[in-house]
């Protein structure tokens, strides 16, 4: 498979339309230079002649004079310093003033000649020069900018007196205009200023009216609440939250570790006194332990004396012991009781207490973040309309101290400041209209070379036409005297060193089509142009050479049945040709000669004209006949009339490789170029690429790159094969390619 398949026939299309685009898009800036360098006689000739117009108006003119002075517009003065360093100024607000841009020095130009600022000059001067009137003045003026913030002005007069007085006239105008313009700027701002101060709201109150309002609404939600500072408040009330809960959760704990105590009391006091242990929770009163170990003991005595009867005195005595005893116990149980009963009621009102205190805490901390909430709008608002008025009252103050400013901002350059430059007689300047004339002739003539370079419509570089087709350049012959004389001469009579000059360059292009190939090896290929006078024949015979000379068996076929001359240029006979083999059965190894410049060139003529080439080249001999050859040779290149008008090319790269354009920069036109392409589209050959012919470019110095690699690499299979087509005849070595 070729490389070339990154070029498909749907790409030809594409480069018809790009080609059509660039004509009608006009000259890119590549082409822009290249005609300018092809047209440089014609721009230098009208520049010529438009320059010595100029001078020669120039010497017969009158003399008129010009006024002119220069206004820095933007100075830096002692006023303006001290003011910069007020804030609130508007020359604070851009101390290190951009230049202007375009827009706004146009605007500056056109005040400057309009009647506002012109009309005082005239009725100053037209007691002395009545005749001098806003139109007069208007068209002799000319004010630029000579940089963004320098202004030229030019005033030109015959009288030299009025074109100084004018001049001067103008230089103090526009300066008080300068200070005027300052000082209504400053007006302006103050003014404004006022309005924002005094302008109301939605709310129907200007600044200073929204200011009291606001500090108002603060001192009243301060007194009504009983606060200074609503967070440092609320603080104090999360704090007691707090404090009441931590109390809160211990006085819980108590009650209950109190009621466990008091239940634990009930069951100790519904035991016999006998019966309740040393540890009991009545244990912690000694007077209730003493009566109760008393009463313990008594019974204990009892309980030993069981000797005795229930009458005997010591029985009667310990009895009646313990039944004074049991009172006292039963009311020390009941104090006990009640002491515990009124240390759970206590702890219980504590715990009621303490949850109300903490219910009424959290209640006023809610209220306390909705008035700290209305608290924080009014210090918001109240901070918003004192900066406000603030920053107006500064900026009114700071714009009355500019406002006293008296110096003009505008300054002359002149070296005293004070009066303008003494007029000049310009049309006596010979240089100035010389330098006036050159440059528009430039410009005509730059304009003239580039409309008749676009009208001549033609390819003058390789690289024009790599832009417009997108096609691959697959080499750049340059133009030469002896290759032009191919034209009409056998190759024979040029000279030998002539030849080799561009057998490098034939050596690159044959080098850069073998490459298009990598699967399969390119065999054969017809070469043609757009339209004649290309010199494709010219380009077939030296890459055919160029083939050969590399060791390679190549065949020139003169396919042009229409005008054949390919016979003529390489010196060899065209009594049989490729009409005859094909229309009367010939061998064609009978027919083809071996070239006598190049052992390995093999050339097959065109023969006889035939009535119907096409007919001719269509018929199925014809194809036989291209594979049987390209079978035969390395290399086959068949050389055919031009595509536009013919379909000989199309007929026969249809059996080969594919086909390689010869364009002869300077002659090709793009239409004719474009025509082409569009043929080649529709018939689906396949384009290899272009070969830019007769270029005036320097040729590239890889070119002797290439010779002297195939100088060392193949130098020694060259001389093998010289030496067998000595020894050989032309015949031997066919039937020898052919495997007979």
């Amino acid at each position: 498979m070729l490389k070339l398949e990154k070029y498909p026939q749907s790409r030809l299309q594409a480069n018809a339309a790009q080609l059509n685009d660039t004509e009608e898009g006009g000259l890119n800036l590549g082409q822009v230079g290249a005609a300018l360098r092809r047209r440089a006689l014609l721009i230098v000739g009208i520049t010529s002649v438009v320059a010595a117009g100029a001078v020669l108006r120039a010497k017969s003119d009158p003399p008129v004079y010009m006024g002119q002075f220069q206004i820095l517009t933007q100075p830096v003065t002692g006023e303006s310093k001290a003011v910069a360093n007020v804030p609130q100024t508007l020359t604070a607000q851009n101390p290190n003033a951009a230049p202007e841009t375009a827009k706004g020095i146009k605007t500056t130009i056109t005040v400057l000649e309009s009647p506002r600022l012109l009309d005082p000059v005239i009725k100053k001067l037209q007691a002395k020069y009545p005749n001098l009137t806003y139109n007069g003045l208007a068209a002799s003026l000319v004010i630029t900018a000579a940089d963004p913030n320098i202004l030229q002005v030019q005033y030109i007069n015959d009288d030299e007196q009025q074109a100084r007085d004018v001049s001067k006239a103008l230089s103090e105008a526009y300066r008080d205009y300068s200070l005027k313009e300052r000082q209504e700027d400053v007006k302006e701002a103050i003014d404004f200023v006022d309005k924002q101060i005094e302008k109301g709201g939605k709310d129907g109150l200007n600044l200073n009216q929204r200011v009291d309002y606001w500090q108002n609404k603060l001192r009243y939600l301060r007194q009504n609440n009983d606060l200074i500072e609503p967070v440092q408040k609320g603080q104090q009330i999360s704090a007691l939250i707090a404090s009441l809960t931590q109390q809160r959760m211990e006085t819980r704990v108590e009650y209950e570790q109190m009621v466990a105590k008091y239940n634990d009391l009930q069951r100790e006091l519904a035991q016999q006194p006998s019966e309740r242990a040393g540890n009991s929770v009545l244990s912690d009163n000694p007077r209730y332990q003493r009566i109760l170990d008393q009463f313990q003991q008594a019974e204990i005595e009892t309980k030993k004396e069981t000797r005795f009867t229930d009458e005997n005195p010591t029985m009667e005595g310990l009895r009646e012991k313990q039944t004074n005893l049991y009172p006292m116990l039963k009311a020390e149980e009941d104090r006990v009781k009640r002491d515990f009963q009124s240390r759970i009621r206590a702890l219980f009102e504590r715990d009621k207490s303490l949850e109300q205190k903490i219910k009424e805490s959290n209640e006023e901390l809610r209220n306390l973040a909705k008035l700290s909430r209305d608290y924080d709008k009014i210090q918001l608002e109240l901070k918003i309309a004192t900066e406000n008025l603030g920053q107006f009252i500064a900026k009114r103050q700071a714009l009355e101290i500019e406002l006293s400013q008296n110096i003009q901002p505008w300054k002359l350059l002149d070296p005293a400041l004070t009066q303008v430059n003494e007029p000049q007689a310009v049309s006596e300047n010979a240089k100035l209209n010389l330098a006036l004339g050159a440059m528009l002739g430039l410009l005509l003539g730059t304009g003239t070379a580039l409309v008749i370079d676009k009208l001549s419509n033609i390819f003058y570089s390789s690289k024009d036409i790599k832009d417009a087709t997108l096609l691959p350049i697959l080499g750049t012959i340059p133009l030469r005297k002896e290759l032009a004389a191919l034209q009409d001469n056998a190759i024979g009579q040029i000279q030998k060193p002539d030849r080799a000059t561009f057998f490098e360059v034939f050596r690159s292009l044959y080098t850069n089509i073998l490459l298009l190939g990598s699967d399969t090896s390119i065999r054969s290929l017809v070469i043609s142009s757009a339209g004649q006078g290309d010199g494709k024949s010219t380009v077939a015979i030296y890459l055919a050479l160029a083939a050969a000379a590399m060791g390679h068996r190549v065949l020139l076929v003169d396919a042009n049945l229409r005008y054949p001359t390919l016979h003529k240029r390489v010196g060899v006979m065209n009594i049989q040709g490729l009409t005859d083999i094909i229309s009367s059965d010939l061998d064609w190894s009978n027919v083809i000669e071996r070239s006598p410049i190049e052992d390995n060139l093999y050339v097959l003529s065109a023969g006889a004209i035939p009535p119907d080439p096409v007919r001719l080249l269509a018929s199925q001999k014809m194809q036989d006949l291209m594979n049987d050859l390209q079978s035969s040779f390395d290399f086959v290149i068949y050389d055919t009339p031009a595509i536009v008008g013919f379909a000989d090319a199309n007929l026969l790269a249809a059996n080969t490789n594919g086909m390689v354009l010869v364009a002869g920069l300077g002659k090709v036109k793009r239409t004719v170029f474009q025509q082409a392409l569009e043929e080649l589209q529709l018939s689906g050959t396949q384009v290899l690429g272009v070969i830019a012919n007769k270029s005036k470019e320097p040729v590239p110095a890889s070119y002797s790159y290439y010779e002297e690699y195939y100088r060392k690499t193949m130098s020694a299979e060259r001389i093998n094969i010289d030496e067998e087509a000595k020894e050989t005849t032309s015949s031997s070595i066919i039937s020898k390619f052919r495997g007979k």
